[in-house]
Parts: C-alpha cells; sequence; structure tokens
C-alpha cells in the first residue's frame, strides 16, 4: 500500500521559515516525479514546486521555496523562507511513476498539512 504522509505545517509569522517533509512508504520516491501543491481557502488547487530529472518553481515562490530529496530517508523536503501570509494554505505532496510533469492528475497523493503564515 502506497502512502505519502506530509508533516512539517504550522503557525509562522511572516517573514518564518518552515520545512514540510513528504515521507513515502510503499514506492521509492528516487523513481517517482513529486510535486508540492497548495490550496487556499475558496481557490483552486496549485503547483508550488515539482522534481523529476530538474527542478521547477511557481512563480510566486522562485528565491524563497527549496525542493529537495533525501534517498536515505525516501523523503522529500519543501523548505520554504521569507513567508508571506498569502502563502496560508494547505499543501499536498503527490508522485507520478517516471519522469512526468506535475498536475492535479497524479497518481499518488498525501492528506496535506496546514500551513497559516500570520502575525
Amino acid at each position: 500500500q502506497v502512502q505519502l504522509v506530509e508533516s512539517g505545517g504550522g503557525l509562522v509569522q511572516p517573514g518564518g521559515s518552515l520545512r514540510l517533509s513528504c515521507a513515502a512508504s510503499g514506492i521509492i520516491l528516487d523513481y517517482y516525479t513529486i510535486g508540492w501543491f497548495r490550496q487556499a481557502p475558496g481557490k483552486e488547487r496549485e503547483v508550488v514546486s515539482c522534481i523529476s530529472g530538474h527542478r521547477s518553481y511557481h512563480d510566486s515562490v522562485k528565491g524563497r521555496f527549496t525542493i529537495s530529496r533525501d534517498s536515505a530517508k525516501n523523503t522529500v523536503y519543501l523548505q520554504m523562507n521569507r513567508l508571506k501570509p498569502e502563502d496560508t494554505a494547505v499543501y499536498y505532496c503527490a508522485a507520478e511513476t517516471g519522469i512526468s510533469i506535475c498536475s492535479n492528475g497524479m497518481e499518488y497523493w498525501g492528506k496535506g498539512t496546514l500551513v497559516t503564515v500570520s502575525s
């Protein structure tokens, strides 16, 4: 059974940092394209960052967020720096077999972790 479990969300002040983790069981993340998505209240889910053979980022997070893999821990991270109130959302990780694009149709999804940026 494949599971993706996100963690690391919470309440942070504007300008602060958080590191989200996406831990996998049942699959080896090195063989998958991994995406981080977010959904804010009243808005559609959007891709924040994607890692396959290369890394990509939504324009709104470029220079602030970094996606990375830890093969030994079978985990993908999203380091989020200089957080803004508009980053507030539920953050999800998702996986798709092989080299792929990140989209809402990815194969496996976690249940999400809430990030709230507020003073």
